[in-house]
């Protein structure tokens, strides 16, 4: 599938893999739509992409601004979705429930509201792309929460993948990447992190937000695939 005058959608497509796949569309002559939730993300993407991309701040929490957005956007022909916030690690024992909640409304919820939001205005022949990881399959002490939101997500394809048919519903399962998630580290404690975990990955590095984007171009044009959940990880799940 040729991607050009196709319109795209990316929720949180203001830094990290969701800018890198805007831009990655936007080459191909896809018309870009990126939200995200604050305006200085929003003007510093748009200052990066392309002239006559189009960039809205909404609150990806509130289903009434997820609503608001797709009514005046009208129709488009795929969703993207790649808004997330660090990923919230803790043990049982130590609970905040309050932090685990809010971990899904973004992640897990907001995407589900995106959805039913952006359903009525998707073409014939449209798509949607989630955001998952690989946690739930091998899971660590203190990963009940971040598992559990990837878990979710990955039967939440499938099951939309049914429901929606014929628009096909995937997701894109990351890796560690090197992104703006993990800004509030200090670059000391940032570059230890991704020098340990490199220590374990057969490709023996982390991932870089363009090379994940690929795969979410991969998804835009593959006709045939549906309830499809594909991994970029660097080896994780064979390490």
């Amino acid at each position: 599938m040729n991607l050009s005058d196709h319109r795209v959608v990316v929720l949180g497509g203001t830094s990290g893999i969701g800018l890198a796949t805007a831009i990655r569309a936007a080459r191909e002559g896809a018309q870009i739509v990126v939200a995200s939730r604050t305006r200085r993300s929003v003007d510093s993407a748009l200052a990066t992409l392309p002239t006559g991309v189009q960039g809205h701040v909404v609150d990806l929490t509130n289903p009434g601004d997820v609503a608001r957005l797709f009514q005046s956007l009208g129709p488009f022909d795929h969703l993207v979705y790649t808004a997330g916030e660090p990923l919230v690690l803790m043990s049982v024992d130590a609970l905040d429930l309050a932090a685990a909640r809010t971990a899904f409304d973004l992640r897990y919820f907001g995407a589900l509201s995106a959805v039913n939001a952006a359903l009525p205005y998707l073409r014939s022949g449209g798509s949607i792309t989630l955001t998952t990881g690989t946690a739930h399959h091998r899971p660590k002490a203190g990963w009940s929460v971040v598992s559990s939101i990837t878990g979710a997500i990955d039967a939440l394809v499938r099951a939309l993948a049914v429901e929606l048919a014929p628009i096909r519903v995937n997701a894109v399962s990351a890796g560690v990447i090197r992104s703006p998630l993990w800004d509030s580290l200090s670059e000391e404690t940032r570059e230890q992190m991704y020098a340990h975990l490199s220590e374990s990955l057969p490709l023996r590095r982390v991932g870089e937000p363009e090379e994940v984007a690929e795969t979410f171009l991969y998804l835009l044009r593959a006709t045939y695939a549906t309830g499809t959940v594909v991994t970029i990880d660097g080896g994780t799940l064979v390490s």
